[in-house]
């Protein structure tokens, strides 16, 4: 088993290293964001032991980097005790697993064989259907290289649309994603925000890619040639 251990206090990395060399596997170690993403993209790791603060760009910006060039090696993220920002920014990033300082040799040697265990399945961290781009982590996303005003209810519908491209979404299904049961005014909701994210989405770009089904619902389309 090949790991990469992403940690820049000395002490603790040549801790880490030492200890997981005598379980039996080869261990690199890198001691910032750039020089991790540089290791990770050139050699085939089984695991990332990647710690959150970092000098340069910290382990949530190395994960997205790392999940945005196509590298899924199981990522465990060390993050400061109590620093729950850290943890739920980690695994929006791609993060599989976290583990907060100070913690046990054991229960990361135990957290390293799960994360082995678990099929390597890509995810992307960033949803992309032809030029439109979605990242749910930072709540930004674009058109092509420009990036698009969204209210927190255009953002979740275009969201719904983005994770199921080319597929007929229900009034139904659409409101059960974005509206909870409690929301009254449902008669020709989803209709006016279909409605908005157009004028958004759309319009401006000279775009036709959400398209009406009558009858069934909507529908996003991955190409600019459907109508409405």
């Amino acid at each position: 088993m090949r790991v990469l251990v992403v940690e820049d206090e000395r002490k603790l990395a040549e801790l880490l290293r030492r200890g997981l060399r005598r379980e039996g596997m080869a261990v690199d170690l890198a001691r910032d964001g750039e020089e991790a993403i540089v290791l990770a993209s050139s050699t085939v790791y089984d695991v990332i032991v990647l710690d959150v603060m970092l000098p340069g760009a910290d382990g949530v910006e190395v994960c997205r980097a790392l999940r945005a060039n196509d590298v899924w090696a199981p990522t465990l993220m060390l993050t400061a005790l109590g620093e729950v920002d850290d943890r739920v920014r980690g695994l929006d990033a791609g993060a599989d697993d976290y583990l907060t300082k100070p913690f046990s040799f054991e229960e990361l040697l135990a957290r390293i064989r799960a994360l082995i265990r678990r099929p390597a399945l890509p995810r992307s961290a960033v949803l992309s259907v032809d030029d439109l781009r979605l990242d749910p982590a930072t709540h930004r996303a674009w058109r092509g290289e420009s990036e698009l005003s969204l209210t927190a209810r255009e953002f979740a519908l275009l969201e719904a649309f983005m994770r199921r491209p080319g597929e007929v979404l229900s009034r139904f299904e659409l409101l059960e994603h974005v509206w909870d049961g409690s929301y009254e005014n449902r008669s020709n909701v989803i209709e006016v925000y279909v409605g908005y994210l157009r004028d958004k989405v759309d319009r401006p770009f000279d775009r036709r890619s959400l398209e009406t089904v009558r009858g069934a619902g909507y529908r996003l389309h991955d190409g600019a040639q459907a109508g409405q």
